[in-house]
């Protein structure tokens, strides 16, 4: 029977994420704060409060989650904790009929994650090592098949 599977997003990356997009706005904000009758400097200016709202809400927002595929009870639990709260969602095994890699981001700009996606009995979708949460190796597409792969394996055990 294969063992407990445990996997945790990285908390760290999503608060450097969250708070430079705050500096940012900041910055902006105050290097644009004189924009009497300049449509440029209102556009910077606005771009800055943007980015700070942005970056606000990503810092309360944001949180770790831990996966846990547990191959004995044949369930997968998601454990969402945030700053406003804590959330838990259970996949039975038997609710799962296909998994499959999900993409977020552009290659030309080099920003690119891999997720899974969890197609339901039910015919919903349900991401799992989600995009946003800095999961180690989201960035390869290689290790998020492997992950698919890995999954489909419990499943079928």
């Amino acid at each position: 029977m294969p063992q407990t599977w445990t996997s945790q997003s990285r908390r760290g990356w999503q608060t450097a994420l969250a708070a430079g997009s705050g500096v940012v706005g900041l910055v902006l904000m105050v290097g644009f704060r004189h924009f009497q009758g300049d449509s440029n400097a209102l556009a910077g200016f606005g771009l800055g409060v943007l980015l700070l709202v942005i970056g606000v809400a990503a810092l309360v927002t944001g949180g770790t989650q831990t996966v846990v595929v547990d191959p004995v009870l044949r369930r997968i639990v998601v454990d969402d904790k945030t700053l406003l709260g804590a959330k838990t969602r259970q996949i039975a095994f038997s609710e799962v009929s296909d998994i499959s890699v999900g993409y977020l981001g552009k290659k030309s700009n080099f920003v690119q994650t891999y997720y899974l996606v969890l197609k339901l009995t039910n015919g919903q979708e349900y991401p799992l090592f989600a995009p946003g949460r800095f999961y180690p190796g989201a960035s390869s597409r290689a290790t998020v098949e492997s992950w698919r792969q890995r999954l489909k394996g419990y499943l079928t055990a």
